[in-house]
This record gives structure tokens, sequence and C-alpha cells, in this order.
């Protein structure tokens, strides 16, 4: 007997009551009881506002106008109350901090059967029973703003999966994870779902990741529409994912690249499984490639640190830390969640500071110097544009901090349109800022802070919730700032073919310290270090060890490749 339909759609349309056309256009959609299914789609395909719709959010608490019909387990939204929905969908926050109420764990994973006045014995017997399954047990006491990212998203999944709801759905559960912690969640879901046959709803962009677990069926978006429903190896045979801003899984552009005709392949969404005709001899010509290698720099230090040491609330960050930065380096700062990357990064730029020890620009020591002070060389750049951005007018960003170090008004002007023009925003210097796109917001961040004329730039996570296209245009900028303005960049990411393409030399960061400084792929060619720092080798390894090939000569011809086209 075919499973019934657990989440219909038919013809809806969705509105937002401050926007001027539809997010969500004409949709049907049809979700049995029991599947694993995947929404992926670039930035503002639609993606969450679909999910919104699914767990009852959209138009409850966020409002606008809403035509068709939604059926959840055979009922209509429209006549069920928002409570009534979130005992038929558990949802689990792309931020996991939005989503804790309670002050330890404990009380976090009972809050729900707390508010449905559910037995004592019984609620302790549930939370312990989910704490033992998702290997929280000796977290019961901790407050939740203690968890790193992994337990952190855990200990929501364990609040949701009490009330026992039958779909779960996960917005963008990889967005804050370290490699291994994402890796270690896509499995945990996997479990969950083979173990409760509850249906499951993942919204990601990140395909590659979530396809390391086999899914039902994937939904496409864009603009505001379903491209189409299908089965994984339909999808990527199709090879239409860069059309709609979206990654292919690595090893299959790897295949692709080197000749393959991938629409003849097998268990394509699979690198451990993917074979076919030519596939073996085509990946030793493109093993036979030389592989290059930028230098890490060997100009002079623009940045040293020296012997510092920093805890927090008794807790040991770093203890006797020495790195040097030259000019010209482009570092990739990598580790898992709460090592203390960004900790590092704002000791750097002077929003914190140390027990002891010192940090160095050139030779002068920074030891008292003012977060303005440092500010003029050392630019320090959020993940979320948003929370840097203080004007309307896009000129009037740029020209603050000239305006507040007192330069007059031709250099401020000249200065600005010069950074304007750098940034690719000059034809929108006379817009709002609320006109321009995520990417743009991105881009004028750091045009602010290139008017200051800085030496170094720190950027936390800078693609971050980024589709494919969005990370390709933010990063081809930053290595053209670097290559051409002699910028020395300094990013914190989770995203290791980022850090093999890109940097020129890695720091993976360990507890109290640094674990390995070195060429990215010798970083993750070391099995202690991608351990320690919960890295995660990259699926072109996959394939290097199951034909026996060499995997830096494999990524290093996939760069060379795709550098090519982009630079076309």
């Amino acid at each position: 007997m075919e499973n019934k339909s657990m989440i219909e759609f038919k013809d809806v349309t969705f509105q937002y009551n401050s926007q001027s056309e539809p997010t969500l256009k004409h949709i049907n959609l049809n979700i049995k009881a029991g599947e694993k299914v995947l929404i992926a789609g670039p930035s503002g395909s639609g993606k969450s506002t679909l999910g919104n719709l699914i767990n009852g959010i959209i138009p409850r608490n966020i409002k606008g106008m809403l035509d068709g019909e939604i059926l959840i387990d055979g009922k209509n939204t429209q006549s069920m109350s928002l409570f009534d929905l979130s005992l038929k969908v558990g949802t689990l926050l792309q931020n996991s901090n939005d989503q804790f109420v309670g002050l330890t764990v404990a009380e976090d994973i009972a809050f729900g059967m707390e508010n449905d006045c559910v037995d004592n014995s019984d609620m302790n017997k549930k939370v312990n029973q989910w704490a033992k399954r998702l290997d929280l047990k000796d977290l019961l006491s901790q407050a939740p703003s203690e968890l790193s990212g992994g337990q952190k998203q855990r200990t929501g999944l364990a609040g949701i999966m009490v009330d026992e709801a039958p779909i779960l759905l996960l917005d963008e559960p990889l967005a804050a994870l370290d490699p291994a912690s994402g890796a270690a969640s896509i499995n945990l879901i996997d479990a969950i779902h083979n173990e409760l046959n509850n249906t499951v709803i993942v919204i990601e962009h990140r395909i590659e990741e979530v396809l390391n677990q086999s899914v039902d069926k994937i939904i496409l978006m864009n603009n505001g529409e379903i491209v189409g429903v299908f089965k994984p190896d339909e999808l990527l045979k199709k090879d239409i994912l860069t059309n709609y801003g979206l990654r292919n899984p690595l090893y299959l552009d790897l295949i692709r690249l080197s000749g393959v005709d991938i629409s003849g392949l097998e268990h394509i969404s699979s690198a451990k499984l993917v074979d076919g005709k030519y596939l073996l001899p085509k990946l030793q010509q493109a093993n036979a490639y030389a592989k290059y290698r930028p230098d890490i720099s060997t100009a002079s230090p623009v940045l040293k640190i020296d012997n510092l040491n920093f805890a927090y609330k008794q807790k040991i960050i770093f203890e006797n830390l020495n790195l040097s930065i030259n000019r010209g380096d482009m570092l990739a700062l990598v580790g898992k969640n709460g090592v203390g990357k960004s900790t590092l990064s704002k000791l750097i730029a002077g929003f914190i500071n140390p027990q002891s020890g010192s940090v160095y620009l050139g030779d002068e020591s920074l030891d008292g110097v003012t977060i303005k002070q440092r500010a003029d060389k050392i630019g320090y750049i959020m993940q979320d544009p948003d929370k840097m951005i203080s004007k309307v007018m896009i000129q009037d960003e740029v020209a603050l901090g000239l305006k507040l170090r007192g330069f007059d008004d031709d250099y401020i002007n000249r200065k600005v349109m010069e950074v304007l023009k750098i940034c690719h925003l000059y034809e929108f210097r006379n817009w709002p800022i609320s006109a321009l796109s995520y990417g743009q917001k991105k881009r004028l961040t750091i045009a602010s802070i290139l008017a200051l004329n800085p030496k170094i730039l720190i950027l936390d996570e800078p693609t971050a919730g980024q589709d494919y296209y969005h990370y390709t245009e933010i990063m081809q900028f930053l290595k053209s700032l670097n290559q051409e303005h002699h910028i020395t960049m300094i990013f914190v990411t989770h995203d290791m073919y980022l850090m093999t393409e890109y940097a020129n030399r890695a720091v993976a960061l360990g507890n109290h310290g640094i674990l390995k400084d070195d060429y990215p792929e010798n970083v993750l060619n070391d099995e202690s270090v991608v351990k320690a720092a919960h890295l995660k080798s990259t699926s072109i390894s996959t394939i290097a060890d199951r034909f026996n090939l060499n995997a830096d000569r494999l990524t290093h011809y996939l760069i060379s490749k795709e550098s090519n086209i982009k630079n076309e």
C-alpha cells in the first residue's frame, strides 16, 4: 500500500505584507509519510518561506497574503492552531540559539512537555531517553550557551524529538557547524529517520553534504517556484545545479571536467559508489596534472603574535600562542566550533584583550592601541553585513569612517569613488543600501574598510549561508583584493574546499593553540590534525582513495579547470 500524503500544497501562492510581489508562486507539492526530502535552491528562492508554511509560522506569526490549500497529515492548516501544528511538525532552526528557552540542557529538552502538562516521571524518562540517544547525558546540567555548535544542535533536536512529531523540519542544519560536526549531523538525521520512519524535510543548499546519506527526492526551487522534483541521481545527471547558483558535488565536477560524460554514470549521487565507462582512465589523466601550490609568502611579517595567553571564565583558550602572518598571505583559520577562531580574530582587532602577550603590526606593538586606531590598519568584516551597516545611502556608509577621522570633503569624495570602483559598486553609488543584494552589501562593508587603507582584512565566515553563485562572487573579489591591491587576508571558514582553493596557508587551531600551520592540502592530509580540529577531507579524497590516485593532484586539477572557467 502506498504511503499516505503527509504534506500537500495545492496551488499555493504567498506574498509577504512588506513585499510587492509574491515570494512563492503556484506551488504544488506532495510529500509522502516516511519520505526524506531535500529542499534546495539559491538564496532568495523561497526555501525558508516554504518551510515556514509547513510549520505554520507563516501566516500566523509572519503575516502575508496566502492563496491555495496546505494539508498536513490530511488536515487543512488554516483550521489548525500553531499548537496543533507543532504536534505534527518539529522544527530545528538554523541558529540553535534562537530555539533555547531553558537555563540548562535538561530544562530545554523538557520545555515542550512541561507546556503539555506531561507527568514528571514520564518527562524525566523521555528527557533521559533522548539525552542518551543524542549523546547529551553528560551535558544535562550545562547551560545551552556553553555548548559547542554540534551540541547545541543536538539539544535543539532532542527538544523536538520528545514530542514525537511525525514530521521533522530542519532549516539549514549545516550552516553553523564545523565539517566533522556537519557530517555527524547528517548521519544522526539519517539514523533517526531510519529508526522512526518519520517524514524528514531538510532545507539546505549544501547538496553534497546532505547526499552523504540517502534522500528520497530533491525539490529544486528558484524564484519562488518549484523547478522540479527529482531523484538524486536524476538531478545530478541533468547537470543543471550551477544554472541555479548551486554547487555540484566536488567529485562530480572533477569527473565532468576530466572529460567523462556524467549522463552515463551509475550511482552518481555517491562518491563512494559512482562508476562508469572511461571513468578510471580519464581520472588517471587528470592525476598526471602537476599540482600547483601558491607559495606561502616569504615577505616580512605584517602581523606577529607573541606568547599570547587568553582565558574566558577560567577556560583557557590560548596558552603561549605564537603566530606570524606575512604580507600577501591569504590565510585560512580553521578548527572545531568553540576552539577560538573568532576569539583570535577579536584579539587581533582589539575587541578583547589578552591576559598576557603582545600583538605586533609590523614592528609596532599594539598594546594599549585603541580599537579605532587598530581599525585604520586592521579591518574586521562580520559574517552578517547588516550588523555592520548604519547608514541609509551607499556613499554615506563608505564615507563614515573617513568623516569620523576628520578628513576634508574633497579627499572623502575621491576616496569613496575610488573604493566603490574597486568593489564594483560605483554604478550603484546613489542607491539606498536597502536596494542591494546580500553579496553587494558584503562588498559594501568591505568598501567602508578599504577607504581607511587597511593592511589586513579579517573575515568571519565570508561565504556562510551563501549559495555557490554568491560564494564565487565574494571569493573571487577577495582574491583580486589580495593579488591586485596586496591586502593580507585572514578568513575564518568551515569550508575545506574554499580553504584549498583560495588560501596559500592554513592554520588549524586546537585546544589552547595551533595544531598545524602549513599548506592547506598538508593540513587535510594530516589525519591527527583532521580529527583534533574536526575537519573533513573532501569527496575528491574519497575518489582518490578508491582508485589509488593522488588527492592533491586531483584537487589542483579541478582548481585549475574551475579557475579557467571563472576567468573567462
